[in-house]
């Protein structure tokens, strides 16, 4: 068995017969959460991918690797596989991600290690719903600079509120949230985001 980088720094394990080769292994940041994304080019009795992260709190410390995640392996096949795992809605920082493949035998290699930085907002906003109009469930999205105790209501036009979001303290960060307005008729709503003295209100629309 021979496990080793090649020259692009990419991960390549081989065993007898067919090799496990992962070709890539990507993060991309999306809000408050990462996607990641590896893509496996053949895989010999392979169990699974256990997700792993680490906080990069300083030079001096860091957080130990924790196991966030698994994610199923294909057996063998010597077809090209694609995976993914989302690490969802956490504070901003920087993190080290890394894979650990193991074999139906228990046995198991570490990928190449990828960081990310999940920056902090420097305003506080509150984006427009989308899609809308919508009909019956759309997605809501507000940023904060700094920790803070939040509303995010929805109101109908003549002001009265029909449906509390969020009512929670949150950490500085990128959110979203879903809203279904399955039991509401169709018309105009403004949902409106609170935060201690600052209000941010938009407007959407209902189509059933």
């Amino acid at each position: 068995m021979f496990a080793g980088t090649d020259y692009n720094g990419v991960w390549r394990r081989y065993l007898p017969g067919v090799p496990v080769e992962l070709i890539s292994f990507t993060a991309d940041i999306i809000n408050n959460s990462v996607k990641l994304q590896w893509q496996i080019a053949t895989e010999t009795n392979n169990y699974g991918f256990e997700i792993e992260r680490n906080k990069l709190i300083d030079k001096s410390h860091q957080t130990e690797w924790e196991r966030i995640g698994f994610v199923e392996g294909n057996g063998t096949t010597t077809e090209e596989e694609n995976y993914y795992f989302t690490d969802k809605n956490f504070e901003p920082g920087r993190y080290e991600y890394r894979l650990k493949q193991i074999d139906l035998d228990g046995s198991f290699e570490y990928s190449n290690i990828i960081e990310v930085e999940i920056l902090t907002p420097e305003e506080f906003s509150l984006s427009q719903n989308y899609p809308n109009p919508f009909n019956p469930t759309t997605t809501i999205k507000y940023s904060l600079p700094s920790d803070g105790f939040i509303k995010l209501s929805v109101f109908n036009a003549i002001g009265e509120e029909v449906s509390t979001l969020v009512n929670e303290f949150k950490s500085a960060g990128n959110y979203e949230i879903h809203f279904d307005a399955e039991d509401l008729t169709s018309g105009i709503y403004f949902y409106r985001l609170k935060v201690d003295n600052s209000n941010l209100t938009r407007k959407m629309i209902l189509l059933k």
